[in-house]
């Protein structure tokens, strides 16, 4: 044999054990990497639905620097309202032992 053919052929040998190997080794990698995906997913979901669970509200450090106008509401006479000057009844007046509130407060 000459030089040339065993070199071809021990090249042949080295490629049909290195491509295998290289192929196998690179799928048992994917498998590995798509495992842990399902796995990241999973406690993400987790996470979440306890997140869900345990949600409360939350308070910023930084007070409001700006406060929102208040409404403001139209002025309408008592008797528009059905409201009577000598019949008002208060709850707070029906209410026996209540404290009683001087008129015009």
């Amino acid at each position: 044999m000459s030089k040339q053919l065993t070199f071809m052929l021990a090249c042949a040998v080295v490629l049909s054990a290195l491509i295998p190997g290289v192929a196998g080794y690179l799928s048992a990698r994917m498998e590995a990497l798509e495992a842990a995906e399902s796995n990241l997913r999973a406690l993400e979901a987790r996470l979440d639905v306890r997140e869900a669970r345990d949600a409360r509200p939350v308070s910023f450090p930084t007070p409001c620097l700006r406060t929102p106008a208040t409404p403001r509401f139209q002025q309408v006479p008592a008797t528009a309202l059905g409201e009577r000057e000598h019949g008002k009844h208060w709850h707070r007046d029906l209410i026996p032992g209540a404290p009683k509130v001087a008129a015009g407060n």
